[in-house]
């Protein structure tokens, strides 16, 4: 009796999981788990950024670990979260444009600086301060490109 109790008790939180997030969205799932990569990413670069600016000392430990979280982050095969339909307009929490899935755009090549740039900051970045700060450039370059081109523009 308790097995049956818990599976139904398991059956009814994941069809409740369900229907919440189809409430909120055929895409809600996706777009959290992207957004939640991209806060991942924030966090690293948060770390490199306040080094780079002088914010907190230099510690290559540190910088090697955000960096290397970094690269790995952005290696994530991430697709299956960018279905078609989940941008803003269809969603309002989700912050990318429609434009992502354009004829002609140019995410891949997008996708392909940031993938440039985090590696170049994982060679860099346990070096020393000056190392780190050529790395944050391209970096910051490659995340502004997408940004610019493909979320909807922050206030």
């Amino acid at each position: 009796m308790k097995t049956l109790f818990a599976g139904l008790t398991v059956a009814a939180i994941v069809s409740a999981g369900v229907v919440t997030a189809q409430e909120k969205g055929p895409f809600a799932m996706q777009i959290k788990a992207r957004q939640g990569i991209m806060a991942y990413r924030a966090v690293n670069l948060g770390v490199l950024g306040g080094m780079a600016k002088g914010e907190t000392e230099y510690n290559a430990e540190a910088a090697q670990k955000a960096a290397d979280n970094l690269a790995t982050a952005v290696a994530i095969d991430a697709s299956m979260l960018w279905p078609k339909g989940s941008d803003h307009d269809a969603d309002p929490t989700s912050e990318a444009l429609a434009a992502i899935w354009a004829d002609g755009s140019d995410i891949g090549a997008k996708a392909k600086a940031m993938s440039d740039a985090a590696a170049a900051m994982q060679a860099a970045a346990g070096k020393d301060i000056d190392s780190l700060k050529a790395a944050m450039g391209p970096v910051g370059e490659a995340c502004a490109g997408c940004h610019k081109s493909f979320r909807v523009p922050q206030n």
